[in-house]
């Protein structure tokens, strides 16, 4: 599973406290999804903490579909992923990516990866490539939202409340992170009020990142798995409280629609149109600041309550 309770970066404040630091964040970001190959097919990971206590599931995610890239023609580019989170990872033990080449064909390309720990498979990725090739072309408005410019970032909220904050928010304080957040909607962190299921967030990384497409792509898919699950959860009064509930990312889908950069701002536009069964299901998409789409995202994640 992608996650354990707590789910910072699926909720209210994903704390970066030192802007300036974060610059460097982004290259230790690029760093940690470039693999280490260890023979043909088979490469290795390693992790980093976003303040839970399992790998983040859009680490994993991002790797995997780094390790896949791997063993692509340069010229190809992801157009769609799907994965499933097994078994929570483990920080503290690399993670092994085995790619297995499915099709190689004209114009499309098919990988699956298994990433592994101890022995067992943790997650499952499939993933397509495309040559870039000309077509109809149609998309979706963007959402008539405030502009990043107008708004400010999560970080920004958690030093106007700083210590009056629930003490399992001010755990993830001190978690830089390299990516900044703006959201556009308002989520009262003191009170358990009802929301409709939907959020829009801005976000894109600190500091500029190198012109490489596939590292850009690499960035979003790591991105996508922020702000998503907890959608689920605002219609039940708990916008920002995760104390007592298991979250954990169960699967994740992914199509890449249009080239993009993950440095500059983006709007994630989410909605979550049912939860049961202990699972929330959310979807959403992402769009640049010319309003063209450039992804949609899905997934489904558990919501379970812990016993007291």
């Amino acid at each position: 599973m992608g996650q354990d309770n707590p789910a910072p970066g699926n909720g209210f404040f994903n704390v970066l406290t030192n802007p300036t630091h974060a610059v460097k964040q982004v290259s230790e970001l690029l760093h940690l999804l470039d693999l280490e190959q260890l023979e043909v097919n088979l490469f290795r990971g390693q992790s980093r903490s976003v303040g839970s206590a399992r790998v983040f599931g859009g680490q994993v995610l991002a790797q995997a579909l780094s390790a896949a890239m791997r063993t692509v023609p340069k010229d190809r580019f992801v157009h769609s992923l799907h994965g499933y989170f097994v078994l929570p990872g483990n920080l503290d033990i690399p993670i092994v990516f085995e790619v297995d080449r499915i099709r190689d064909g004209g114009s499309f390309t098919t990988r699956a990866v298994k990433a592994i720990q101890n022995g067992a498979a943790i997650f499952h990725l499939t993933a397509s490539f495309h040559l870039d090739q000309e077509g109809y072309d149609h998309q979706v408005d963007m959402p008539d939202v405030l502009g990043y410019d107008e708004l400010v970032s999560y970080e920004s909220m958690a030093r106007q409340f700083g210590d009056k904050l629930p003490e399992n928010i001010r755990k993830l304080l001190s978690v830089e992170r390299p990516i900044e957040f703006r959201p556009v909607e308002f989520h009262n962190p003191f009170a358990h009020e009802i929301y409709e299921p939907y959020r829009n967030v801005w976000f894109k990384t600190y500091g500029e990142m190198p012109d490489e497409r596939h590292e850009h792509e690499l960035v979003l898919a790591y991105a996508s798995d922020y702000n998503l699950l907890t959608t689920a959860l605002l219609p039940h009064g708990k916008a920002t409280d995760y104390r007592n509930l298991q979250l954990a990312s169960l699967d994740h889908a992914m199509w890449f629609h249009r080239p993009f950069r993950a440095d500059e701002w983006l709007l994630y536009s989410i909605d979550s149109p049912s939860a049961s069964g202990a699972r929330g299901f959310t979807r959403g998409n992402i769009f640049n600041v010319r309003g063209e789409l450039v992804a949609s995202v899905v997934q489904e994640g558990l919501m379970r309550k812990v016993k007291k």
